[in-house]
C-alpha cells in the first residue's frame, strides 16, 4: 500500500457533504430523463450497460445511509489516501452486486431512493463517526470525498455513454480531481516531477533531483476530467499527449508507468 502524505490533505466536512448531494440530483435528474433503449446502451466499463452503470451509482450513494445504520466500528482501519489504492480487491464482489441490483430494480427507482436517504441521514451526521465499508473502517467525512470521486468518475462514464452533459458540482470535481493527484503522489513520491491540474491542484513526486526554485525541470500540466480519466485508466497516457490534453516536458514527466492508480 503506497505510503501516506506527511501532510495528508483535510476536507470541509460540510462543504464534502453540499458537494455529494449537489452531483447526486445532477445525476439522479438525468437517469430520470433516459429512455428505455438508452439504458440499454453500452458502456466503456467492460459488459455494464447504462442500466447496470446506474444501478453502481444507487449502490455508492446508498452505501453511506446503509453504514450509518449499522453499528460503528472501533478502529478506523483505512485512510482516505489509501482508499483508491483498496477498491481493486472487492470490484469483482461490486460488479457482482450491481449486476443482481439492476436485474430486479428499476434504476430510477434506486437512486430515488438513495438520494432521498442520504439527504435525509446526513445533515445530522458526525463526520468523525466511523463507518464498515467494503474495504475497512473509514471516517465518515473521508468516505464522502470518495463519493465525490465515485459520482464524478461515473457521471462521465455516463456522460460517454448516452451523450448527455450532465453537470459536474465544482466541489465534487476539486475533491476527486485533489484526491487523484495526492494519490500519485504517495505512489511516487518524490519532488523531481510537478503534476499541475488547475484550478484545484499541484502536487509533486517521482523520485530524482529536487528543484529549489523557479520553473521545475519536470513539469505535467492537464486539466481535471483529463486528469480523472488518466488515474482510472479511462484515457491512456500516450493517448492523451497525442491528442494534447496533456503537456508533458522533462526526462522525468512520463507518468505512463504509474497510471492508472484505480480502475
Amino acid at each position: 500500500m503506497p505510503p501516506s502524505q506527511k501532510r495528508a490533505r483535510r476536507y470541509d466536512f460540510a462543504t464534502t457533504r453540499t458537494a455529494v448531494l449537489a452531483q447526486c440530483e445532477y445525476v439522479r435528474n438525468a437517469v430520470r430523463s433516459l429512455a428505455p433503449g438508452q439504458l440499454a446502451l453500452p458502456t466503456r466499463l467492460g459488459d455494464w450497460t447504462v442500466r447496470e452503470l446506474a444501478a453502481h451509482l444507487a449502490m455508492a450513494v446508498g452505501s453511506v445511509s446503509r453504514f450509518l445504520d449499522e453499528e460503528a466500528p472501533a478502529v478506523q482501519e483505512l485512510t482516505l489516501l489509501e482508499w483508491p489504492f483498496a477498491t481493486a480487491p472487492v470490484a469483482d464482489r461490486i460488479s457482482e452486486d450491481v449486476r443482481a441490483l439492476a436485474a430486479a430494480s428499476d434504476p430510477v427507482e434506486l437512486l430515488d431512493r438513495a438520494v432521498a436517504a442520504l439527504a435525509e441521514r446526513l445533515p445530522g451526521a458526525d463526520g468523525e463517526r466511523l463507518l464498515a465499508t467494503r474495504v475497512g473502517a473509514m471516517r465518515l467525512a473521508d468516505y464522502l470525498v470518495s463519493r465525490c470521486v465515485e459520482l464524478v468518475v461515473h457521471t462521465d462514464d455516463l456522460n460517454a455513454a448516452v451523450g448527455l452533459e450532465i453537470p459536474y458540482d465544482p466541489k465534487a470535481l476539486a475533491a476527486c480531481t485533489r484526491l487523484l493527484a495526492d494519490a500519485l503522489a504517495a505512489r511516487a513520491p518524490g519532488a523531481s516531477t510537478e503534476v499541475r491540474i488547475p484550478p484545484y491542484a499541484v502536487v509533486q513526486c517521482v523520485e530524482g533531483p529536487r528543484h529549489t526554485r523557479g520553473t521545475p525541470p519536470n513539469v505535467v500540466e492537464t486539466d481535471p476530467l483529463s486528469w480523472i480519466r488518466l488515474a482510472t485508466g479511462r484515457t491512456q497516457w500516450q493517448q492523451a499527449v497525442d491528442g494534447a490534453l496533456v503537456v508533458a516536458g522533462g526526462e522525468r514527466a512520463d507518468l505512463s508507468h504509474l497510471l492508472p492508480l484505480m480502475g
